[in-house]
């Protein structure tokens, strides 16, 4: 099963039953409203209206639980969360349909209003939900079974991961563990896991493995006499995309937040850095989608202006795209108005600074009022970026950087942005020294990450623009 199918499934059945809620609620309209309101028997009669809802309400609903997240992660749903999940979205979807295109009705009393709301709403949450909770308990069936799991590495080789083996093994409904092997924390030859798991190598190989066995899950069984190694092991799995677990006694060494995930199962602890509650997060990208498109519809003069002005310039194109490196490492194509010369670069990657030849009259005032950077709406409305987050680098500058400080994967876990708080106290940043420098503020706001610390981002990054500090 791959996560693709998963999603298919959500998407139709998603559509399904918004047309069928949507279906419902006019039905009740016209034989229930409309005869308060006018005191005689209305005829049932799919006007031109309903048609137009069925094809736009449907779209709706799903760019709104697109923006909120639930097709993410969807081979790992719970079904308590996923009723949670459904009920707020249903809540949120059906005020905005309320007072969009339902609160200018004319109606008999304003009871009407309560009885449309609450139709509509319990018709649309209970059909969605039902048809989810049957998709994500045929899932979590095929898990308890064992005919579908993550591919999961155990960190530890001797007493407690045995113990912790076993007891995953003998579990009567799997936890969802596919076991690619072991890696080993000290030296020594005896581990207790072999013979019962492949031995995959020492800990400090790691990251090739997670690679090698497309590893999902990572469980952490140290022994007392390696609690000593726990910090640096979750360090060094900070970059990647597993999800990381330990055996309860160790819960006392942990910093950040922590939660269980099973009531019933193995007891482990999920490390969970998460940067965001969700609500925030799909928050956050509703602002990116909407400020996006407001920016490149409202902005549109300012492209064309800058269009001439640069063509005008220099010779060489209008637009200025490479490679970035994005969340969790991922390549993407970042777009700018060219502001330096055609071939700047033709000698290879070369950071530019405050007096460098290279930047062309109008590119200098683009740099100073961050014009050059609106293109990137575009990088933010397609899911690339954000409005807010650290500048992605390019990949021949992230290899200086790591080597110098590894800690610079960490700003992986996020979308990059247009602007950051790095950005606003740097600007460009002139050699791999600087972006060193800016590089503890872009962690800081990731440590630090909320709608406030956003909007304070946005206002300063705004006042920079119209002052024409940038540098």
């Amino acid at each position: 099963m791959n996560s693709k199918s998963q999603v298919i499934k959500y998407i139709i059945t998603d559509l399904l039953t918004a047309s069928v809620a949507w279906t419902v609620f006019f039905v009740y309209r016209k034989l229930y409203l409309e005869p308060l309101k006018f005191g005689v028997e209305v005829e049932l009669q799919f006007t031109e209206r309903y048609y137009v809802g069925l094809l736009i309400i449907p779209l709706f609903w799903l760019s709104l639980y697109a923006l909120t997240g639930f097709y993410n992660q969807v081979l790992r749903k719970s079904r308590l969360k996923e009723f949670v999940q459904s009920l707020w979205q249903s809540l949120l979807g059906v005020l905005i349909i309320f007072f969009a295109l339902i609160l200018d009705d004319q109606i008999a009393d304003y009871r009407s209003y309560y009885s449309a709301f609450l139709v509509l709403f319990g018709v649309h949450f209970s059909t969605t939900f039902f048809f989810r909770f049957l998709i994500t308990s045929q899932l979590v069936h095929r898990i308890h079974n064992r005919e579908f799991g993550f591919n999961t590495l155990m960190v530890g080789s001797n007493e407690k991961a045995l113990e912790l083996f076993q007891e995953l093994e003998c579990q009567k409904k799997s936890s969802g563990f596919k076991f690619n092997g072991f890696v080993h924390i000290n030296g020594g030859q005896d581990h207790r896991l072999n013979g019962h798991l492949k031995h995959l190598g020492h800990f400090r190989d790691v990251h090739e493995i997670i690679e090698q066995c497309e590893v999902e899950e990572v469980i952490i069984a140290c022994e007392t006499s390696e609690h000593d190694k726990l910090r640096s092991i979750i360090e060094q799995l900070e970059g990647e995309q597993v999800r990381i677990k330990v055996i309860p006694d160790t819960y006392d060494l942990l910093t950040g937040s922590v939660k269980m995930n099973s009531i019933f199962g193995t007891a482990l602890i999920e490390v969970n850095h998460q940067i965001m509650p969700d609500s925030q997060l799909a928050i956050k990208r509703i602002m990116d989608v909407v400020i996006s498109i407001l920016a490149l519809f409202l902005l549109t003069p300012v492209y064309a202006l800058s269009a001439l002005l640069v063509k005008l310039g220099s010779k060489g194109p209008v637009f200025y795209s490479h490679e970035r490196i994005g969340k969790n490492a991922k390549a993407f194509r970042m777009y700018k108005f060219r502001s330096m010369i055609q071939d700047a670069e033709k000698a290879g990657p070369q950071l530019s600074s405050e007096r460098d030849p290279r930047i062309t009259r109008y590119g200098r005032f683009m740099r100073k009022t961050r014009i050059d950077e609106i293109p990137q709406f575009w990088n933010v409305l397609i899911g690339d970026m954000s409005l807010v987050g650290p500048r992605p680098e390019r990949q021949h500058y992230i290899d200086q950087i790591t080597a110098r400080a590894p800690h610079y994967r960490y700003l992986h876990k996020v979308r990059p942005g247009i602007t950051s708080w790095g950005q606003v106290k740097y600007g460009y940043a002139e050699n791999v020294d600087e972006m060193i420098e800016r590089l503890k503020y872009d962690v800081l706001y990731i440590e630090n990450m909320s709608l406030l610390v956003d909007i304070k981002i946005l206002i300063y990054t705004i006042l920079i623009v119209l002052q024409g500090r940038g540098k």
